[in-house]
Order: C-alpha cells, then sequence, then structure tokens
C-alpha cells in the first residue's frame, strides 16, 4: 500500500469516528461541555427546517430534543464516509410523557482540519410524535 492511499483510509477513519463521538455524545447531552473537541467554531448545524450556528448553536439544537426527552441516547447504527463529508444513521430514544419512545435520523457531516464545520440532519419527528400518540 502507498502512503497516500494509507492516509486516506486513516482520515476516512477518524472523521467517521469523530461524527460517531459527536452524535452520541454532544448530541444526546452527554458531552455538551465538549463540543469543541467535535465542531469548528464556525459550525452550521441544520436540523430538519432550523439552522443553528457556532457551538452555541450546536448546545441549543441539543437542548431542543433534551427538552423533551429524558435520557435520551443516541446510537449511530451505519456510517458511510465520501471526501470531506460522513454520513451517520443513528437512533435516537428517550422517554417523553412517561413513554419510551424511539425513532431514526441521518446526519451528514462535513469535516475541514478534522472538526465537523458543517450538519444537515433530518429525524423522524413524527414517528416521535405517532409513538406519544399525537
Amino acid at each position: 500500500m502507498n502512503n497516500s492511499f494509507e492516509s486516506e483510509v486513516q482520515d476516512d477513519t477518524s472523521r467517521a469516528k469523530n461524527a460517531k463521538d459527536a452524535l452520541e455524545r454532544v448530541c444526546s447531552g452527554k458531552g455538551l461541555d465538549s463540543p469543541s473537541l467535535y465542531y469548528s467554531p464556525e459550525f452550521v448545524d441544520h436540523v430538519n427546517d432550523m439552522r443553528f450556528q457556532g457551538l452555541e448553536g450546536a448546545r441549543r439544537s441539543v437542548e431542543l430534543y433534551t427538552k423533551v426527552l429524558s435520557d435520551l441516547d443516541v446510537v449511530v447504527e451505519e456510517q458511510l464516509t465520501d471526501g470531506d463529508r460522513v454520513t451517520s444513521r443513528f437512533v435516537v430514544s428517550g422517554n417523553s410523557f412517561g413513554k419510551r419512545v424511539r425513532f431514526n435520523g441521518i446526519t451528514i457531516s462535513r469535516f475541514k482540519d478534522g472538526l465537523i464545520v458543517e450538519d444537515w440532519s433530518v429525524t423522524d419527528t413524527l414517528g416521535m410524535l405517532r409513538q406519544l400518540g399525537a
């Protein structure tokens, strides 16, 4: 193997790990004290039809879920890498209004200098509302 190919594979692996850790730690609310380990200060977060900016925006985005779901958990189930982007398919679960809910999401993360600079996320909030009886 040549060094260029090995470096590319290593970069893909580290970007995928960063994206996974960001979703499972920060987006679950468990690592809100450390978003700068994963996200650039210039981070832009597109969640469903909302947009948040910067590290504070990442915190506000997560708060939307932590306000509705106690015991929030995010588990990444599959990832694909392509250049500077990582696509992660994940499952969100938690308790809301005395009911346990579970729904899916997908995030495409764009990286620059080893950090996430932009996320595009879609979650099945309609599925969550159905489980809550809405």
